[in-house]
């Protein structure tokens, strides 16, 4: 199974396994004979893609009537890799969506690290910080750093464990996260399963 996840720099395959990546703005997608299923997040590649009849939009073999008009297809298909479970992906914003019994509950979108830590930024000079994900959330801080990174982080971590369910970590900020949720678990190719997921199910229905 040949899978590829666009977005707006980068195509990820997933290839037997083995994933690699290519740069938006210098792989030319033809150079791909095989079928491929794909999602895109980059409405110019999406436009180019659609005359590829090799290249197959994994977004028209979903049923968006389970989900709202405009969430991010990337959410959706990850969505979809998790039974039970909150997944948090985070990148350049922080997505939260909760699963239920296979089904989505629902989710919230939450700055990611860079954009929050600009924000502080340009407060202030004097909040120009890293944020420490070793902090004990458990401890009100007693100097700047730790101040700035309990504000940012002790709000979602509240909210996550809140859903007392399994936590599932991705994106790019992934382990720095799992700091702060100890017991979740990483799954970097957690679109990828989502992905496999609803071929598996869309196969299944064409045979019956």
């Amino acid at each position: 199974m040949f899978l590829c996840d666009i977005g707006n720099t980068s195509y990820h395959f997933l290839r037997d396994e083995k994933d690699f990546k290519e740069d938006v703005s210098s792989f030319d997608p033809a150079l791909i004979k095989e079928k491929i299923y794909y999602i895109c997040v980059n409405k110019k590649i999406k436009y180019i893609l659609k005359d590829l009849e090799n290249w197959i939009d994994l977004s028209k073999k979903i049923d968006m009537s389970k989900y709202y008009e405009t969430m991010g297809i990337d959410r959706i298909v990850a969505s979809r890799a998790v039974t039970d479970g909150v997944i948090v992906d985070a990148g350049s914003a922080i997505t939260v969506d909760v699963v239920k019994n296979g089904k989505f509950i629902g989710g919230f979108i939450y700055p990611g690290q860079r954009a929050m830590s600009k924000t502080y930024k340009d407060i202030s000079p004097a909040l120009d910080y890293e944020f420490n994900f070793d902090i004990d959330l458990n401890t009100l801080p007693k100097n700047s750093i730790d101040a700035i990174s309990y504000g940012f982080l002790k709000t979602l971590h509240n909210e996550v464990i809140s859903y007392n369910m399994p936590i599932v970590l991705t994106g790019g900020d992934a382990k720095e996260f799992q700091k702060i949720f100890i017991d979740a678990r990483v799954d970097e190719n957690l679109i990828f399963c989502g992905m496999k997921n609803i071929i598996t199910l869309f196969e299944k229905k064409l045979a019956l």
